[in-house]
């Protein structure tokens, strides 16, 4: 850990990184308040502007608006009880009670404070694991890599929203985007239709900002009431005192924190599904005076808590293994491949002091978030006032011109328009947008290992199950793939029947 950290030091203490840190932590809270966005939105806006910055102070910028609006959400979801990102769900459910009660200033003060500790045990996680996960990665071939890049698919699939049918065939859209470009093993162009343009590939830049940034623009569009505009009043939020109150609270702090970080390690889980359990879990281990559902401290700390150490633990398998744990962590993969990095082990062995220094931008943003978040609420409160009719503009100009800039390419953006309808026809009939992101980066990788494996082996598939190490994780797999048709009722009655009931009792 120590030896990553002062590896880091170097690139890490630069103004220009110091400086995109807390950028970044600044306009990922502004990006988390503002309903309807959120850190992947942020991640997606910015990524343009990162590639021009240096390595470690690019990956500052990005990593910090991951961490500011995984926390953002918050403040709307207390203050107005709407989520500014599905994260902040589970917080509405004692922060607006609490806000109700005329503490609206003590509910940010927790739910921030929380945030910024519940990041930094998920870095410390972070810092821990990722080495010794890289470690046991270097000794895989092709076949492991190939057998754990689809457990990632197949993991990010099921557990989207929606069914996981749904899942599938979008992350499968994801996959067939992919293959567009000219084949680096035999130097065939595929799907070019013989267009120059599409030698490369679709650029991710131009199809993650239509996918998420024009999609969401038009769905807003649609919906309507350009000119409402709410109100959301914070009072004042004592710094001290908000830090203060997590002491007495420390064992559902360090529990949530935990069980945030073990789901953001699992692909596909996400902040959404850890902040409801780890609400469930302080629910069912609460005592007699504690009144969840009614205000309760315990609950706003569960929940903040978890959402952001899930940050630091979906970026375990993402840095180590080149496996994202979500759709934000896949777009930092993107971003960090555009700068000219490869996530996977082979980048802690040869570029230690980049991975260095982006650990150190985490466990720093979160820093930041507790004085930037405590000490600013009223600003971010002030946001919310913002009218869709001035906001949905400006969001589209960035868009625009941040995916021109990269290459300066108007066919960029012809596919950052033609992904934006297909965002918005996928959003409207329920499909999950995030699967076609994972499918997206992972399907190079995934391929290329397949197709080595299958040299390797002469067309056998069988090699796959017989190496120890790809046979545990193909059996996995194959688990996974076959749970889909175990029947929704089964499926609670076999794991989630009880946390199901706590959250169901949580939102009544």
């Amino acid at each position: 850990m120590l030896e990553i950290l002062s590896q880091g030091l170097p690139g890490f203490l630069t103004p220009q990184a110091l400086m995109m840190v807390t950028v970044g932590t600044f306009a990922g809270l502004i990006i988390g308040v503002l309903p309807g966005l959120g850190p992947l939105m942020g991640i997606v806006l910015l990524t343009p502007i990162a590639v021009y910055l240096d390595q470690v102070a690019a990956m500052s910028l990005l990593v910090a608006v991951y961490v500011g609006g995984s926390c953002g959400g918050a403040v709307s979801a207390i203050l107005l009880r709407i989520p500014g990102t599905p994260l902040a769900a589970a917080t509405l459910l004692d922060g607006y009670p609490m806000a109700a009660k005329g503490k609206s200033g003590e509910a940010i003060g927790l739910a921030v404070a929380a945030s910024a500790v519940g990041g930094i045990i998920g870095g410390i996680f972070l810092v821990f694991l990722s080495p010794l996960l890289a470690n046991v990665a270097l000794k895989f071939g092709p076949f492991e890599y190939f057998a754990i890049t689809l457990m990632g698919l197949l993991s990010v699939s099921i557990v989207s929203q929606g069914s996981a049918v749904k899942g599938l065939t979008v992350a499968a859209l994801g996959l067939f985007i992919a293959t567009f470009g000219a084949d680096k093993f035999s130097q065939y162009n595929r799907f070019t239709f013989g267009t120059d343009a599409l030698l490369g590939g679709f650029h991710i830049v131009a199809v993650i900002v239509g996918l998420f940034a024009f999609s969401e623009m038009f769905l807003e569009i649609e919906r309507g009431g350009l000119d409402e505009k709410k109100d959301g009043q914070a009072g004042r939020v004592p710094f001290f005192k908000s830090l203060g109150a997590l002491v007495p609270r420390w064992k559902n702090l360090l529990r949530s924190s935990t069980v945030g970080t073990l789901f953001g390690i699992l692909p596909g889980a996400g902040g959404v599904i850890s902040s409801f359990t780890s609400y469930a879990i302080a629910k069912s281990n609460a005592g007699p005076d504690e009144k969840f559902g009614e205000g309760e401290p315990n609950g706003v700390i569960a929940t903040e808590s978890a959402n952001n150490a899930c940050c630091g633990g979906a970026l375990i398998p993402s840095f180590a293994l080149g496996v994202p744990g979500d759709a934000a962590a896949a777009v930092l993969m993107g971003s960090l491949i555009l700068i000219g990095y490869f996530p996977g082990p082979t980048l802690f062995e040869n570029h230690i002091d980049i991975v260095g220094g982006i650990f150190l931008a985490y466990l720093f943003a979160n820093v930041a978030l507790a004085f930037l978040g405590i000490w600013l609420a009223p600003l971010f409160a002030f946001t919310l006032r913002i009218k869709k009719r001035q906001l949905i503009p400006i969001i589209t100009v960035l868009a625009i011109v941040g995916t021109f800039s990269i290459r300066w390419s108007v066919f960029d953006l012809w596919t950052m328009l033609g992904f934006g309808i297909i965002g918005y026809l996928l959003r409207r009939a329920n499909y999950p947008l995030a699967p076609v992101v994972i499918g997206l980066v992972l399907g190079p990788i995934c391929e290329e290992n397949l197709r080595r494996s299958l040299l390797f082996s002469n067309g056998d598939y069988g090699i796959f199950f017989e190496r120890p190490i790809s046979a545990t994780i193909m059996a996995i797999n194959v688990a996974v793939f076959t749970w889909i048709f175990v029947p929704p009722a089964l499926k609670a009655k076999l794991m989630f029947w009880k946390s199901a009931e706590v959250v169901k009792g949580s939102n009544q």
